[in-house]
């Protein structure tokens, strides 16, 4: 039985085996995991479609193929499989592994290169121009490309009928590079890693994973697109923490869930998006698009990077099924159990750094979001209320949003309407 690259999205056309979590010759059973897998969407494992032998693993770690490739074999189970000793099963799950410590005064050793992918050939400028005005091409690639200021039909394409990927834009841009490099009286700009190396021989490169390259490519598309202006409200949670604590062992008895603060922050920002519907939009070039559902996308922090999990048409639940949206797509995002479709679509997005101590923080807006909402640190906290001095547990909240689509004045309101949900907020909704 082959295994194939499988298809997680409409969208997604190819994906990167990170991570083979079985070897050749082991017992495998159905749905126990295979391999990990990396796409343009989202970080999965990748299970055993039946119970078997791994035969041959087809593709090595590191390797983006397309859908439908065959990456492994395996052989089903025979009678005469059933008692071999020397065949284990793999580890349910690999333990991270984790970053190599260097003990002082010693030299470490060189980091193994990244495997490159071959320069594409340069059109010559006397060539005919080719005309592949139909080519076919990956999300990922077209976005890079456009972000390079490319024209996509210019780059030859590797994949299944001349099909550009990421690999095919890297490529060609590290083929201008050295190509202007030889040109007589050309100084190319030197990479980051040439200007930045102070600690010479002991310093160590540690090449990006693939998720951590799909964030930063994200991010910095995201700075170049918006116009991003901040907003911070200080937002008494008094109330809320007090109720929280009151109801949460009921309330998780009754939904099966726990009652958080994010929960009820989710809660009640979404009146405040019904009330402002431009938080909910995007900006198609000179046109804003308002969105009909909302879309809240829950950033989940996870051990080399982050990942933001979608609640689908938030205005329609309650705060029991939103809190049981949160615990299940943040246990199964750490668990890379999510598929693309529960990373797709958010038409907002909050992200709560202030567990970890943040006062509070300006994130990035996710595209193609207009806005962005950030939650800092629960603190008690001195305060003035009703002229006298009292001890109120306090959050800031920050906005971050596209100044193409929103004015200060519209989110400065949208802000001071959440405020005044979450600092009243309704305790017979967990009824």
């Amino acid at each position: 039985m082959e295994v194939k690259m499988p298809q997680m999205g409409e969208s997604v056309a190819e994906g990167t085996i990170i991570k083979w979590l079985v070897k050749e010759g082991d017992l495998v059973e159905k749905d126990a995991p295979l391999f990990e897998i990396s796409t343009d969407k989202v970080d999965a494992e990748i299970p055993s479609p039946e119970a078997g032998v791994v035969g041959k693993i087809l593709v090595p770690e590191g390797t983006t193929v397309e859908v439908g490739r065959a990456v492994a074999e395996i052989s089903p189970l025979g009678e005469e499989d059933a008692g071999m000793p020397e065949r284990k099963k793999p580890a349910e799950k690999p333990p991270v592994a984790a970053a190599p410590s260097i003990p002082l005064g010693t030299k470490p050793a060189a980091p193994k290169p990244e495997t490159k992918a071959p320069s594409a050939p340069i059109p010559s400028a006397g060539a005919p121009p080719v005309d592949r005005s139909d080519v076919r091409s990956s999300p990922i690639a077209r976005r890079i490309a456009r972000e390079r200021g490319l024209e996509i039909a210019r780059i030859p394409g590797t994949g299944r009928g001349g099909r550009v990927s990421k690999r095919d834009v890297l490529a060609f841009v590290e083929g201008e590079r050295e190509a202007a490099s030889a040109l007589p009286g050309v100084s190319p700009l030197p990479t980051a890693a040439e200007e930045f190396s102070p600690l010479g021989e002991e310093s160590v490169a540690v090449p990006m994973s693939t998720m951590r390259k799909k964030i930063a490519e994200h991010m910095v598309h995201s700075k170049r697109t918006s116009p991003h202006v901040l907003t911070v409200f200080e937002v008494d949670v008094t109330r809320a923490q007090r109720i929280r604590a009151a109801r949460k062992v009921e309330f998780e008895t009754r939904h099966g869930a726990r009652l958080t603060l994010t929960a009820m922050v989710v809660h009640s920002i979404v009146p405040a998006i019904l009330r402002f519907p431009v938080l909910n939009a995007s900006v198609a070039g000179d046109t804003i698009v308002y969105h009909k559902s909302v879309n809240i996308g829950v950033a989940v922090a996870l051990e080399d990077g982050l990942i933001v999990p979608v609640i689908e048409r938030a205005e329609l639940l309650g705060i029991g099924e939103i809190a049981r949206s949160i615990q299940d797509l943040s246990v199964r995002a750490r668990a890379k159990k999510l598929v693309p479709d529960e990373v797709r679509g958010a038409t907002f997005t909050i992200t709560n750094p202030g567990p970890y101590g943040a006062l509070f923080n300006f994130p990035v807006i996710n595209q193609p979001n207009v806005a962005i909402l950030g939650m800092g640190g629960a603190r008690k906290r001195p305060v003035v209320v009703d002229d006298a001095i009292a001890i109120r547990e306090i959050v800031h909240f920050s906005l971050s949003f596209d100044h193409r689509a929103i004015d200060g004045a519209v989110a400065d309101q949208f802000m001071a309407f959440f405020k005044e949900r979450i600092e009243s907020f309704p305790e017979e909704v967990l009824d």
